[in-house]
């Protein structure tokens, strides 16, 4: 187990933005991650959030287990497994700046051009489309092996589909619940799971699970209305904290 102290002053707020994102205030996840990594080297703060998530995973699971479109779910998450799979084998390849700098940069255009054209939004739930739904489940799976950065391109297409609020909570925790365990088998390969990272996971638990409730209960008294908003304004804080990040690590 980790002793620092100071670590544990930047994991436990960011457990608890986390979980309040696995509750139901998708987006927030991003915000939160690099609070721990600022204390520990980024790979190990994966493996320390891996078990971490999938708990938190459970959790909104079973409060959203009757809320999910499974079409979209099966469409994404085949996507997601082949980039996960791309992911494994070239993970020592890739820039985790660059993906970073890319993600970013694709949830601001995407968000900006919602608020942009917010008047002209049309209401009503509306299907996926196969291909896209497997091209952005594949950068989502990418993207969250490499850099945790999965939620945007996932936002990106699930977003303009005009869910009801807990349908879209709901797929979002069944299809990144499914990403994280996937990912399990690999970093067990990459040799992540450590005694000291998981001791220190454990040790975070009952943050993580009171958290995640306490994001289920908040989000069931949000305007589903202001809900949308609150979330395409998340996804601009979160493109510009991973287009700066990705920046300053590129210069």
């Amino acid at each position: 187990m980790i002793n620092d102290p100071l670590f544990y002053f930047a994991a436990i707020p960011a457990v608890v933005i986390i979980g309040l994102a696995k509750g139901g205030f998708v987006g927030l996840a991003i915000l939160g991650i690099p609070l721990m990594a600022l204390f520990v080297p980024p790979v190990q703060a994966a493996a320390i959030m891996l078990p971490i998530l999938i708990v938190q995973d459970a959790v909104g699971i079973y409060a959203f287990r009757r809320h999910v479109n499974k079409r979209l779910l099966a469409i994404t998450l085949t996507g997601a497994l082949a980039g996960i799979v791309l992911a494994t084998f070239t993970a020592a390849a890739v820039s985790e700046a660059a993906v970073r700098l890319a993600v970013g940069l694709i949830a601001l255009v995407f968000a900006l051009n919602w608020w942009l054209n917010l008047a002209k939004q049309a209401a009503g739930e509306r299907p996926g489309g196969i291909a896209w739904g497997l091209l952005w489940g594949s950068v989502s799976g990418f993207t969250s092996f490499i850099s945790h950065a999965g939620g945007p391109p996932f936002q990106v297409y699930v977003l303009p589909l005009r869910l009801s609020r807990d349908v879209l909570v709901g797929t979002t925790t069944w299809f990144f619940a499914t990403v994280n365990l996937m990912k399990v088998a690999p970093y067990v390969w990459l040799g992540q799971f450590t005694h000291e990272n998981l001791t220190t996971s454990l040790v975070l638990m009952p943050v993580a699970v009171g958290s995640t409730m306490a994001g289920v209960w908040l989000v069931r008294r949000v305007d589903p209305t202001a809900f949308y908003r609150l979330i395409y304004a998340l996804l601009v804080l979160v493109g510009l904290k991973l287009t700066y990040d990705g920046l300053i690590a590129l210069i």
